[in-house]
């Protein structure tokens, strides 16, 4: 028997409510001195709801059971009342303001002052001081905006760990990084927890949860199902308990054999509608009916550039051709583009493909409008049918179609914005980081659907950053390596190390023309 470790925080047979729906179902949870607890299970497991309690944005008395911290009874009226109990959390929509320096960030609100006024050097020396304290190689002076995610992400680490919190909470921290950002943040956290820090990590990437946390607890339809040490524990395992049943397959492409060319690039060179130059050049490419075609490389390498500009939302063409179904595109707007049965769903769910504030059936139908209006009037009774009709096919776990899409998960925001492009009735669809931030069995379904898609004779360009999801679930693979082809290959050719050579600029082989 090892030794009995007193948590430093408790939740106990928490229970929460909302109008229709019970997101937390008696669920108990604890997080001890100096651990990464790491925090698992699919969207509306009840994930988000949980760490909203522990962080005070659901106040005491908005829920059942209680908080304990060092042994006493907690009760949080909000977040400021957290912070000053040392409990802070890092969201995936990070609280920065762009245009302020890396030290304005970190003091941002408790600004020190001499004789009424902001004492600026005051403000770099702290700033200073703390990014040194936790080996965080960055400027004061810097500017946020210059800066990449991973950094604005340990910016965001140092300001929390300035108001001296003692316990941090981080959701979905590497969901936007690169690798070489996702080992420095994990270096990072690994050095917290040698300091006494106490740290809740909320992921999707299994992997990752393994290889830093020391405990993990699971949770599935609102209940906490185990708690096990990582080293204990499997990927296998962890995903039998997040979805309630074995998952043999977690990439289950199937063929569905090559038609016609469905979408044809030819030489394209795009320049960058701000800074001028060129961003793309000398693109060529097709993609067939039926056919999956992976888009990988570096962040930066012109994926969604790409992606973007074929849409027509982004970039001004100086070269090149592109022709769908055998007719030519040029510069489309991207409602013409939607129109000839071209469709694009965002890496940006949430700032480019929904209106967070308008309802799940308004954003299903809203990309298909004129496939169900006559003489300007839309045909609510069979708007109302298609929605049903899709909601259903992707099972979008919704209330109802008058639900706010804001309040759904991650996975069922996703799917409502594939459901929205689906109803358009494409005949390419461009996913780009489609499985982002979304739990092991919605991105299955996602799979499933690329599946149907296929064999339903459409064409699919999958852009990710996770080589094996590029390497199961496409039949052929585009690495690009700064706005240019780095490579391309077969499924059979294609490894991680030499979709890596072709993203680095590095590929001695030969690829496989499509």
């Amino acid at each position: 028997m090892g030794e009995m470790v007193t948590p430093i925080l408790e939740a106990r047979k928490i229970v929460k409510r909302f109008p229709g729906v019970v997101a937390l179902k008696g669920v108990s949870f604890d997080l001890r001195p100096g651990e990464i607890h790491a925090l698992c299970g699919e969207n509306g497991a009840g994930k988000s709801t949980l760490i909203k309690i522990l962080s005070g944005l659901h106040a005491c008395g908005s829920y059942e059971g209680e908080l304990v911290l060092h042994g006493r009874p907690l009760a949080l009226e909000g977040v400021a009342a957290a912070e000053r109990q040392g409990i802070a959390v890092i969201c995936q929509e990070l609280a920065l303001v762009p245009q302020m320096t890396v030290a304005e960030n970190i003091s941002l609100g408790r600004e020190p002052r001499r004789l009424g006024m902001i004492d600026w050097p005051a403000v770099q020396a702290r700033a200073g001081r703390l990014l040194k304290q936790f080996a965080v190689d960055l400027s004061p002076g810097a500017c946020l905006a210059g800066l990449g995610v991973g950094q604005q992400q340990l910016v965001e680490i140092v300001k929390a760990l300035s108001k001296e919190s003692r316990i941090l909470i981080l959701d979905e921290p590497t969901a936007a990084l690169a690798e070489h950002e996702v080992r420095v943040l994990l270096r990072i956290l690994g050095d917290l927890r040698q300091r006494g820090v106490s740290l809740i990590y909320i992921s999707h990437k299994l992997d990752e949860v393994l290889a830093i946390a020391d405990r993990i607890t699971v949770l599935r339809d609102g209940q906490s199902i185990t708690t096990v040490a990582a080293k204990a524990t499997t990927k296998a395992e962890l995903i039998r308990h997040m979805v309630g049943r074995e998952i043999t397959d977690l990439y289950p492409r199937r063929e569905a054999g090559r038609g016609q060319p469905m979408l044809e690039v030819e030489g394209l060179s795009v320049r960058h509608p701000q800074q001028g130059g060129l961003r793309l050049k000398g693109i060529s490419f097709r993609v067939h009916a039926g056919e999956v075609l992976g888009l990988g490389g570096l962040m930066g390498a012109g994926r969604t550039e790409l992606l973007m500009h074929l849409f027509g939302a982004w970039g001004r063409r100086v070269a090149g051709e592109v022709r769908l179904k055998g007719q030519p595109l040029p510069d489309p707007t991207p409602p013409q583009a939607i129109r000839r049965g071209l469709v694009l769903v965002t890496e940006d769910r949430r700032r480019y493909g929904l209106h967070l504030d308008q309802s799940v059936g308004f954003n299903l139908a809203l990309s298909s409008l004129g496939r169900i209006s006559h003489a300007w009037m839309i045909d609510q009774a069979h708007e109302h049918q298609r929605n049903r009709e899709i909601s259903q096919a992707l099972r979008v776990k919704a209330a109802g179609l008058d639900i706010r899409v804001g309040t759904l998960s991650g996975g069922n925001q996703q799917k409502v914005v594939l459901g929205k492009v689906l109803l358009t009735e494409p005949a390419v669809v461009f996913l780009d980081e489609p499985t982002r931030g979304i739990d092991v069995g919605a991105k299955v379904e996602i799979y499933e659907l690329i599946n149907r898609l296929t064999q339903q004779g459409q064409a699919v360009v999958l852009v990710s950053s996770e080589l094996p999801e590029l390497m199961g679930m496409s039949d052929r693979i585009l690495m690009l390596h700064e706005g240019m082809i780095g490579g391309e290959f077969t499924r059979a050719q294609a490894t991680q190390e030499t979709l890596m050579a072709a993203a680095m600029g590095e590929n001695k082989g030969q690829g496989a023309r499509g």
